[in-house]
């Protein structure tokens, strides 16, 4: 081909080349990585039945063919049917040296601005944790006593009155159901860190979840089995998976499809907060087909006390994201009525020279 293979295979952003009709003739490894399908599942499709942008771009794009000029697209969303939209800036260029192949790049927008999300939501787990143990401490003991005060006090009241003081004694202990996920929030206890295998800790939540608050749900498993371990507290990663797994389910109540997907992607680095960068290439997707969040909280999810549901207390993704930073991790979200994606990203497990080395 006219440009150089390795050159091609090097670009970090998502690039495509189109014949004269808009066929994809080929597809760099970022492209492949980015819309999650592979060049022989790209190669000879028409750009515009596979990659979909949130733009009208199909006349101003014949336009700059036709005058063998570039276009440029900023602030568009762009997916496939194989994963959710993403912002992207987008260009169109002509390739030099043939009069018909266009070049389409893809730079997606949203990857330093959900790493700064990411840190922040982080910290505001971390400094919401001095308030929840603060709130548990001093609000669950009182209850104690108003609770044991109105079940003496309805001994002696009427069967009218004795609804007022259940009604007391119930209120008081939903309190304490609540006081007890804030406790666990703060809880500080470090993760146990070790090697786990990512797929045992999933299955062990899919069949924990189809036998209880999934079992509406079909489960779609979408493995990649080569994948290598990665370093995490096995318990703690459980918990994260059965949470998502469970918000999925209460958002499909009627049924619906989970997929539990994961994939190697060498692309993703995160800065830390030392300066060196940290490679985070095992990825799990958790994905629903339910009605999706709700746009004006999307962007918060992972804050403290920020919650779609109706009786939700906004700390379950806030736990979340904490765990998933414990271990060095990364985790995002994208969401589309009909599709929510979680994305968790984690380090691969160090090899046991190195383990033996530490």
């Amino acid at each position: 081909m006219i440009l150089d293979t390795a050159l091609w295979s090097s670009l970090p952003v998502p690039a495509l080349m189109l014949d004269a009709d808009d066929l994809i003739i080929s597809s760099n490894p970022a492209a492949e990585s980015f819309l999650n399908m592979s060049t022989k599942a790209l190669t000879g499709q028409r750009m515009w039945d596979k990659v979909m942008i949130d733009a009208p771009l199909e006349e101003p794009f014949d336009r700059a063919r036709k005058n063998r000029s570039s276009l440029f697209v900023n602030d568009v969303n762009v997916g496939s049917g194989e994963r959710a939209p993403l912002i992207c800036n987008v260009q169109f260029a002509p390739l030099q040296g043939s009069d018909e192949v266009m070049i389409v790049m893809i730079s997606p927008r949203e990857i330093a601005g959900r790493v700064n999300q990411h840190h922040s939501s982080e910290k505001a787990a971390k400094s919401a944790i001095g308030m929840a143990e603060m709130l548990a401490h001093e609000i669950k003991n009182p209850l104690a006593g108003i609770t044991g005060a109105a079940q003496l006090l309805s001994m002696g009241l009427s069967t009218e009155d004795q609804e007022m003081t259940d009604l007391i004694v119930e209120e008081s202990r939903r309190i304490v159901k609540l006081l007890e996920q804030v406790e666990q929030f703060g809880n500080l206890r470090p993760p146990l860190l070790k090697p786990v295998n990512i797929h045992d800790i999933l299955d062990r939540a899919r069949q924990s979840a189809s036998v209880g608050f999934g079992a509406h749900m079909l489960f779609i498993e979408d493995y990649d089995p080569s994948l290598p371990q990665t370093m995490a507290d096995g318990d703690q990663l459980l918990q994260v998976f059965l949470n998502l797994i469970k918000n999925a389910s209460e958002a499909s109540r009627d049924g619906g499809a989970i997929r539990l997907h994961t994939f190697y992607d060498t692309s993703l680095r995160v800065r830390r907060s030392d300066g060196t960068q940290a490679r985070l290439p095992l990825q799990i997707e958790i994905i629903d087909n339910g009605p999706g969040l709700p746009a004006e909280i999307a962007d918060d999810i992972f804050e403290p006390f920020v919650s779609g549901k109706e009786n939700g207390t906004g700390l379950g993704l806030a736990l979340v994201s904490k765990l998933i930073s414990d271990v060095g991790g990364w985790i995002t979200v994208d969401s589309v009525p009909g599709r929510t994606v979680f994305r968790i990203s984690l380090p691969l497990a160090p090899k046991e020279t190195e383990l033996g080395e530490s």
